[in-house]
């Protein structure tokens, strides 16, 4: 199972344009989630005006109506905003789960840095219809072709699998999360910070669009002249572990699969189970956040962009000092179990500081339970098969990233921050119980990082004694 490691100063050179070229790109992914309120305020008070009642965003809130008038109970207007930003995240999700087993596949077939410079074509254009979004249609536009062209993270985790031992993949998985937290700290704020400046009166937020088309632009040419083919390398290392020669390299493929399951104890449809239960909750829960603190606290952009900077934070000080430093099925349970709690606190509380306390066990889970997650099934996947297999297990997440918003922002309008909290945190502790019971450490990495941790047990006990 194990690969054999690329040399160190390939390894680091490609983790060094992984890391700037991700942060860059999740930057400005994060600049729109603390804009959703006021982002799809504006269009729903812009297209009334124009008198064409036939217009894509009058036609979502006529279904709106329809599905509001189907209860009994009567619902308060205000609560539209908070459905229709769980639907649009949830068509953004559809759209990832779709491309990303396809755009993992062509990574296995045509190579990571050809597959990722396509994707990154795919995102210029999607942010440039941002830029230009004057009606809602445009921008809808443009969240659907973001959401088929975005491979940068499922393609990362590809390389960084490919350039990494078994040993080495807790840590470098650790590398591409801190990504997450980093870009969770700055680029909310950044990005409500930009939409207070007006530099096209048809989209207030041009400004913020603009900005994330400079980085995506930027890093674009980054990648083009600075990132290596790493698939190559790990097909020649392959090749050179058959003692057949090419004549056999196709029977040496089929015993290469063979073997996985017999070594590594978590199937790939146990871990992509997993990964779908914890994002349909996890999704739904991170989602409502900005309508919450809007709801009950009258939060600002700005406001909620600091409370997802606070959480980027300590989820990337727990990426740096923790997680790199754990196994991966350690790490997921921790993860999920401060999900399970932050969930109680969050239906119940009614102060800011209840809200930053919850804000915390978020952290810890954000920097945890995907990073463990992408860790332990890229423990399972051959070298010829990673695109492929990570794409499966993120298009898995993305299906219930899909359905977590729209599910618990219905649940949210329709039953009251309470109920909803209340059964996302039951759904939680079932996936707790899942992750405790049924996933297991692999056998491999399981007796070197006990041999390691009593190595230096022992040493210095030695040294105090």
């Amino acid at each position: 199972m194990a690969d054999t490691p690329v040399p160190p100063s390939v390894r680091k050179r490609v983790l060094r344009v992984l890391f700037i070229s991700l942060l860059l790109d999740l930057i400005s992914f994060t600049f729109i989630l603390p804009l959703f309120p006021k982002l799809l305020q504006f269009y729903r008070t812009l297209e009334p005006t124009t008198g064409d009642s036939n217009t894509v965003l009058n036609r979502v809130f006529t279904g709106l109506n329809t599905y509001k008038n189907a209860f009994a109970r009567p619902i308060n207007d205000r609560y539209d905003i908070v459905l229709l930003g769980g639907a649009l995240g949830s068509l953004f999700s559809l759209c990832q789960a779709i491309a990303s087993p396809i755009i993992g596949l062509l990574s296995d077939k045509y190579g990571r840095r050809t597959a990722l410079l396509w994707s990154m074509v795919g995102n210029i254009l999607s942010v440039t219809l941002w830029v230009g979004a004057v009606d809602f249609r445009t921008f809808l536009a443009s969240r659907v072709v973001g959401g088929l062209s975005e491979g940068n993270v499922q393609l990362a985790t590809a390389i960084a699998t490919d350039i990494s031992t078994p040993e080495q993949r807790g840590a470098t998985m650790a590398l591409v999360g801190a990504c997450f937290s980093i870009a969770f700290t700055f680029g909310p704020a950044l990005g409500a910070a930009l939409a207070n400046i007006t530099t096209f009166a048809a989209n207030p937020f041009a400004t913020a669009a603009g900005f994330s088309l400079i980085l995506i632009c930027t890093e674009t040419l980054y990648l083009y002249f600075c990132l290596p083919e790493t698939l190559p390398a790990a097909a020649e290392e392959k090749s050179n572990e058959s003692a057949n020669g090419h004549a056999n390299g196709h029977a040496k493929k089929g015993k290469k699969a063979i073997p996985a399951p017999h070594v590594r104890t978590n199937s790939h449809t146990l871990l992509n189970f997993v990964h779908f239960s914890f994002i349909l909750f996890f999704s739904g829960m991170e989602f409502s956040l900005p309508f919450m603190t809007w709801d009950l606290f009258q939060y600002t952009s700005s406001q909620s962009g600091r409370l997802l900077g606070y959480i980027g934070l300590v989820a990337s000080l727990i990426q740096g000092g923790f997680v790199r430093r754990v196994h991966p099925l350690r790490v997921v349970q921790l993860g999920v179990l401060s999900c399970s709690i932050a969930f109680v606190l969050l239906g119940r509380l009614d102060t800011q500081m209840g809200l930053y306390a919850a804000a915390t066990l978020l952290a810890v889970t954000s920097g945890t339970v995907v990073t463990g997650l992408n860790s332990l099934s890229s423990f399972e996947a051959g070298a010829g098969e990673r695109g492929n297999k990570l794409g499966n297990h993120r298009s898995f997440g993305q299906i219930g990233r899909s359905l977590g918003p729209l599910i618990f922002c219905t649940l949210y309008w329709w039953a009251g921050r309470e109920v909803a909290y209340a059964v996302g945190g039951a759904g939680m502790v079932a996936v707790c119980g899942l992750v405790f019971t049924a996933l297991k450490m692999p056998p491999g990495t399981e007796v070197k990082g006990r041999v390691k941790k009593g190595k230096g047990q022992g040493e210095k006990g030695k040294v105090k004694a």
